[in-house]
């Protein structure tokens, strides 16, 4: 991911963090309900009757005193206000009480403290916890309809602010990553003592060679890294695929891990979508230029290209001679580099289900992985089948999914896959992008949950790719080592299932050995099946949306 600038009215901003705010919260019943929003802008003001936005939200006619905001409320905003979040009464305690736990929740309690002048704490928690049980659910405009004055005042400049910095899928994961973390506890009665640990460093010596191969049918120059020890002929080989803006770097730690235990890896630079594409577009708000649509098909082709040019060098002579097995591949990939993982594991992209979510569905209320999807919704296809049959299995970190294989696309994946999310991803949100599609898999799967972990924490610390840091902040570093040498052992692990070791390794496939890794500031989950409150809990969202 990186940086992607959404232009967009002050007031379609401040409409769109409404529509988020409404959606949260605590507190007690007012007395009062506000008739009209006041939306100050520096020195201007505006008013605007809430009565005139209900009608506008329920007829898309805007009334006579609303027809100098014609050019900003568009469709889009008029979803937004009739978006509404319904939750059991009997479960909304619960929703509440976990949101106001998270970083997140607390943080949009104050930020809306801000958005919002002359608020207070307790008053945001009123009104929110009153709109939530209204009969007809939540909305931006029961929100507004609760709060304890006759008129809202909002500074515009803040309001856009909290639409960078939340979403409702979001704020979502991180009540869900609270719940998973709850259920999926193995508790102390089972320590777990492993004989040895494959977070370790292996004790053979690394080599590394850059090749640089070119696939003159699709017009592409295509770097790899490739690592490798005195692995045997028969083990797997692992490719590496790098996320939207960044480069074949951003797992090396996990590269020269692996190949210390002898298996061979190949990092791949995508040049369509790698760090020099993307600073090479010289307009950001432009998806089209941004990330080219075909980039969507050519990253998956040039993993199959990577392993027919692969699987000739292993017949010849030299030093990876035999360490290349091509028949016999995992795949690992970052952001858009798991989506690339996902597609040639077997998952059927529906572009006819992208563009509906893309012209229906979509606003700036949305991440910004919800939006770069939308660059693929130009492609001609109906259906994208780019499965490799020689990618044997999957691990998908913080991928890049939505909307991009439909609701059904992943239901074709029956090969083991593994899916890491970060409950504070906010490019990329665990509920949409990892948790959600974790539910469709039918292989072998395992979901590994990072609570607090955002989208660049499973990243190479020593890595030059900055990408989405001026957006959200990032935690990466000595704060998320547990994270990624964890990532270390279970990606190993998981790799060794396609070997002889594979009961060997089979332990380290368990919550318990995930969770012994856990910090009090990163706790860390492994499920194979989502608990069933968890369920309770997306049934609930689901029926909300």
């Amino acid at each position: 991911m990186t940086n992607i600038q959404l232009k967009a009215s002050w007031v379609q901003g401040l409409l769109c963090s409404l529509t988020l705010a409404c959606g949260w919260g605590v507190g007690m019943p007012s007395t009062l309900a506000a008739q009209t929003v006041t939306i100050r802008l520096g020195p201007f003001q505006q008013m605007i009757a809430i009565a005139d936005l209900e009608k506008f939200a329920k007829t898309g006619i805007l009334p006579e005193k609303l027809q100098v905001l014609s050019p900003v409320l568009k469709p889009e905003v008029r979803e937004l206000l009739r978006k509404r979040l319904s939750v059991d009464p009997a479960f909304a305690d619960k929703f509440i009480s976990e949101l106001i736990r998270t970083p997140q929740g607390k943080q949009l309690i104050s930020s809306l403290g801000v958005a919002l002048p002359g608020s207070t704490e307790e008053g945001l928690q009123a009104t929110l916890n009153l709109a939530l049980r209204q009969i007809n659910g939540l909305s931006a405009l029961s929100f507004l309809r609760a709060y304890p004055q006759e008129n809202v005042t909002v500074d515009a400049t803040k309001a856009i602010s909290l639409i960078i910095q939340f979403n409702a899928n979001l704020l979502q994961s991180q009540v869900l990553g609270l719940l998973l973390e709850q259920e999926s506890s193995v508790g102390s009665q089972t320590p777990f003592y492993p004989r040895f640990n494959p977070a370790d460093m292996g004790k053979q010596t690394v080599q590394e060679e850059t090749l640089t191969l070119q696939d003159r049918r699709r017009h592409r120059i295509i770097p790899v890294d490739i690592y490798w020890s005195r692995g045997k002929a028969e083990d797997p080989l692992v490719v590496l695929s790098h996320g939207f803006g960044a480069n074949r770097k951003f797992l090396r730690y996990l590269a020269l891990h692996l190949a210390s235990h002898g298996i061979t890896v190949a990092a791949i630079e995508h040049p369509g979508s790698d760090v020099t594409a993307v600073n090479k577009a010289s307009d950001t708000a432009n998806l089209a230029q941004l990330l080219p649509a075909s980039e969507f098909i050519d990253r998956p082709k040039d993993v199959s290209f990577l392993l027919d040019e692969l699987a000739k060098i292993n017949t010849q002579p030299g030093q990876l001679h035999l360490k290349l097995n091509t028949e016999k591949v995992t795949v690992i990939g970052h952001s858009l580099g798991g989506y690339t993982a996902l597609a040639l594991v077997g998952g059927e992209v529906n572009l006819e289900n992208l563009r509906q979510f893309c012209q229906k569905s979509l606003s700036i209320a949305e991440s910004p992985g919800d939006w770069l999807q939308c660059a693929a919704a130009s492609l001609p296809d109906k259906k994208l089948h780019l499965q490799d049959a020689r990618v044997k299995s999957a691990i998908a970190l913080n991928p890049l999914v939505g909307s991009l294989f439909g609701k059904n696309g992943l239901t074709q994946v029956t090969k083991p896959v593994l899916i890491l999310s970060g409950t504070e991803d906010s490019l990329t949100p665990a509920l949409r992008h990892q948790i959600e599609p974790f539910t469709q898999l039918r292989g072998l799967k395992y979901l590994l949950t990072a609570i607090g972990g955002t989208h660049l924490s499973v990243g190479d610390p020593t890595s030059s790719v900055s990408t989405a840091t001026t957006i959200v902040k990032e935690r990466r570093g000595e704060e998320t080592k547990a994270l990624r040498q964890l990532t270390q052992g279970i990606s190993l692990a998981f790799i060794q299932q396609l070997t002889p070791e594979a009961k060997t390794y089979q332990p380290f496939l368990t919550s318990a050995y995930a969770q012994s890794f856990s910090t009090s500031q990163l706790p860390l989950r492994l499920v194979s099946d989502l608990p069933a409150s968890l369920k309770l809990w997306m049934g609930l969202v689901a029926n909300g949306k």
